[in-house]
């Protein structure tokens, strides 16, 4: 079991540090120059569009909802462990290639989940859809996004969820000692009754757990910027010089400092990974463009500012300078020597919210792929048996394994991903182009199957033509 922990240990190494990050970066930028720079320009839009799309969607789900469902699955104990672990191998200066992953990441999120609504399909009264989808309708290639479906189904949907489940039993038995199998049945059972009603209840699940947990977590690293803000311009001084390698700190040269940043914000984000494009296709929207705007938005949201909450914590406490510890370890102690002895507990419930939120958010993911593989009742059954096993079973087990095999999984699928999002890209500079006339026109954006040409496979946009003959 070792031997092949260090096997896959140097498969991921080398998968993230010459293919995965490279194709990232390099699609990232593309798609950011292709589309001058629309997830800066059209920021207000993006926000206005979040407000607009709370209201309650007869067909499908609000985009807020599909926005709550992809930031679920997003934000996880990694914004508040994996931050820190970042920070402590790489130095404060990973903080700012995090950032900078960000920026040019969210041009693939609006490109992706842009594809995933023009693609997506009728699923009685609601909507899915996600890169499978998009590979077999727009390339051609069932086989591509059955490849896929596999991959996201088997890291999100059962790994994933495994290794949430244990970081929630972890920190409640080491905080108040609760016995983990015990523990790993409640939130196995709460989990059941969520998942086994639908997409529709997991969005409301995720609309009010998401605003709640985010905003908690924010406000509070709010209070300890407040309350250090003579500290504010050094930590910003160690995060810029730190990113270039113009100062030695925990290893925090640039190679560190950038390796370490990058991989943080790409797991986080997971922007271009073909993850969030699957809840941004639930959405029911009158143009595909305004759910990229709103996943764009998500990449902000996860890596602006709540990873960064956890970033400006460490850094203001000090307390990273020790690389042997566990991430969570670093941050309990960095939010305890800030706020005080209940920081252990505040973390403990975070963690809860955080990790009970991307089950949430994961299984989903899972399941739209299942039915994409075969739409059967009865797979999708065992699929939903599956998930709630996994998380008994990682409530009570050591996961490091599991970990990089996660690691593994995912690198394969956002491979697969992006070579299609690198051949589709078009579609969606199209796409935007199209959204953008009309609101020059004065008009809410409405998108047809016939409003770019040369489109296949489209299925759930009608065509303008028929609605004139209507």
């Amino acid at each position: 079991m070792e031997m092949l922990g260090q096997l896959i240990t140097q498969i991921n190494d080398f998968l993230w540090t010459y293919i995965i990050i490279t194709l990232l970066v390099v699609l990232g930028l593309y798609f950011t120059f292709r589309l001058k720079f629309a997830q800066f320009r059209f920021v207000g839009e993006m926000i206005r569009l979040l407000g607009e799309g709370r209201g309650n969607n007869k067909n499908g789900i609000s985009s807020f909802q599909a926005f709550c469902i992809s930031t679920a699955a997003r934000v996880g104990v990694g914004n508040i462990a994996g931050v820190a672990t970042a920070i402590a191998l790489g130095g404060p200066g990973a903080v700012f290639w995090m950032w900078l992953i960000a920026l040019v990441g969210a041009a693939s999120a609006f490109v992706e989940a842009t594809l995933a609504q023009i693609y997506k399909i009728k699923d009685g009264d609601a909507f899915r859809g996600g890169p499978a989808y998009y590979m077999e309708k727009a390339l051609g290639q069932r086989w591509m996004g059955i490849l896929f479906a596999v991959l996201i189904t088997i890291c999100f949907g059962l790994v994933f969820n495994a290794v949430q489940a244990n970081t929630i039993t972890v920190a409640f038995e080491s905080n108040y000692g609760f016995d983990r199998l015990t523990f790993g049945l409640v939130i196995a059972g709460t989990f059941a009754f969520i998942i086994f009603g639908g997409v529709k209840r997991i969005a409301k699940a995720s609309e009010l757990i998401v605003p709640v947990m985010a905003v908690a977590y924010i406000l509070l690293a709010l209070y300890v910027v407040v309350t250090n803000l003579s500290a504010i311009p050094t930590v910003f001084k160690h995060i810029f010089m730190g990113a270039f390698g113009l100062e030695q700190v925990v290893g925090g040269g640039i190679g560190a400092a950038m390796m370490q940043g990058i991989k943080r914000g790409l797991f986080s984000n997971e922007a271009g990974m073909g993850s969030a494009p699957n809840a941004s296709a639930t959405a029911d929207v009158t143009h595909p463009v305004k759910q990229g705007f709103i996943q764009s938005l998500g990449v902000f949201v996860d890596t602006l500012l709540i990873c960064s909450s956890s970033a400006l914590i460490v850094l203001i406490s000090g307390e990273f300078t020790n690389s042997e510890l566990p991430g969570i370890v670093i941050a309990q102690n960095a939010l305890s020597a800030e706020v005080g002895a209940w920081a252990g507990h505040f973390l403990a419930f975070a963690i809860l919210f955080f990790a009970y939120s991307s089950l949430i958010g994961n299984y989903y993911y899972g399941e739209t792929n299942i039915e994409f593989i075969r739409n059967s009742k009865v797979w999708l059954t065992i699929y939903r048996l599956a998930v709630v096993g996994m998380v008994i079973w990682g409530s009570v087990s050591k996961v490091q394994i599991v970990w990089d095999m996660a690691d593994l999984f995912m690198g394969l699928m956002a491979i697969t991903n992006m070579v299609a999002i690198g051949l589709l890209g078009g579609i969606a500079f199209k796409a935007l182009n199209h959204y953008i006339e009309q609101k020059r026109a004065g008009l809410d954006p409405v998108f047809y199957s016939d409003s770019l040409p040369g489109l296949k496979g489209i299925e759930v946009w009608e065509k303008k033509s028929d609605k004139k003959a209507s």
